[in-house]
């Protein structure tokens, strides 16, 4: 997926600034993923093993859980939903 849609879709806008982040599951850091992460973004990738090593699960890496999936709930439910049971 990465080679042949993510880094072909790039080429179409400009990611001179761009930073890419990701998880700590294995499938993304093994070697040959990181490699290619490393030649498209430089120092701009956040990953485990990558130049910038954030931890797993830190509440800095993984924003968006703390917002976008509480405003996408508001969208469907109208309300936002209980999460207390996870």
């Amino acid at each position: 997926m990465i080679t042949n849609f993510f880094i072909p879709e790039l080429n179409n806008h400009d990611v001179q600034e761009l930073w890419f982040q990701q998880d700590g599951a294995t499938c993304h850091t093994a070697r040959a993923t990181i490699d290619l992460l490393k030649d498209t973004f430089g120092g701009r990738l956040i990953s485990r093993f990558g130049p910038v090593n954030w931890p797993p699960r830190s509440c800095d890496l993984t924003p968006l859980d703390y917002f976008l999936w509480s405003y996408q709930g508001c969208l469907c439910y109208g309300e936002t939903p209980d999460f207390r049971g996870f």
